[in-house]
């Protein structure tokens, strides 16, 4: 009865499903494996974000350049603070409104300045609101962070005064010296603004590139399921129109 399976028909089938399963079986483990990385970086990052916050702040040297491990460390930089700019359309506790960022000429940063998020004042951009940054030299503490990419913010067509992104490339034209690829969002706001909380290195959270992985990974093992349904559902039609074709019920065909 199942002698149609040495066929070069079933043949074929036979390598297809041998092959077919093991590679989505790989697939999907692999995918999984990527979702299990991203909730083990999550609870990684989640421990090490408690942590900074009760650390001792190092110098701002110290940690740079800013990588996952450092980012969300707090840092300490002594200097000056130099021109001020603002960030809008940026929301905090549901809200929208600005950040008000100072750049922050370090003592020991060879001329080069440190973007500083000094805190974040609700509404629409009004420079009239915006408390004057500390005069002479001041010790910053605050939590280091990468630059900012495309999509953090508004990008361009911003009225002179304002930035869209947090970043090097984005100041680059905006100050007349070199800056830090970082920026450092301080602990403790002045003069009634909210302080900025740290956000988590970009890859390290339950994004939706995380469950995308996890639907992936149910995709794959469902196509294996699926192989194995087929086939075993073609080998279930093909024995019984054998069976049929030797009991005379219909007239035999070569497979």
């Amino acid at each position: 009865m199942y002698r149609f399976l040495l066929t070069p028909r079933w043949w074929g089938i036979n390598v297809f499903v041998v092959l077919a399963i093991p590679f989505c079986v790989f697939m999907g483990s692999w995918q999984l494996g990527r979702f299990e990385d991203r909730v083990k970086d999550h609870r990684s990052e989640t421990e090490q974000s408690a942590e900074n916050k009760t650390a001792a702040a190092r110098p701002l040297a110290s940690l740079l350049p800013v990588d996952k491990e450092t980012s969300g460390k707090r840092a300490r930089a002594t200097g000056r603070y130099g021109e001020q700019l603002l960030v809008p359309d940026r929301e905090l506790d549901g809200k929208r409104g600005f950040y008000v960022v100072s750049m922050f000429r370090t003592d020991d940063g060879g001329g080069r300045a440190l973007p500083v998020v000094r805190g974040w004042l609700p509404g629409d951009v009004d420079p009239a609101r915006v408390p004057a940054a500390p005069t002479g030299e001041v010790t910053v503490t605050g939590a280091l962070q990468a630059s900012e990419s495309p999509g953090s913010g508004t990008v361009s067509g911003l009225p002179k005064g304002q930035l869209g992104l947090i970043s090097a490339a984005s100041l680059v034209n905006l100050v007349p010296y070199d800056v830090y690829d970082a920026w450092v969002t301080v602990d403790r706001a002045d003069g009634g603004m909210k302080p900025v909380p740290a956000t988590a290195p970009q890859g390290t959270g339950l994004d939706l590139k995380a469950f995308q992985n996890l639907g992936y990974t149910g995709e794959w093992f469902v196509f294996a399921g699926f192989v194995v349904f087929m086939w075993f559902r073609l080998l279930r039609r093909e024995a019984e129109f054998a069976r049929d074709a030797a009991l005379g019920l219909t007239p035999a065909t070569q497979s």
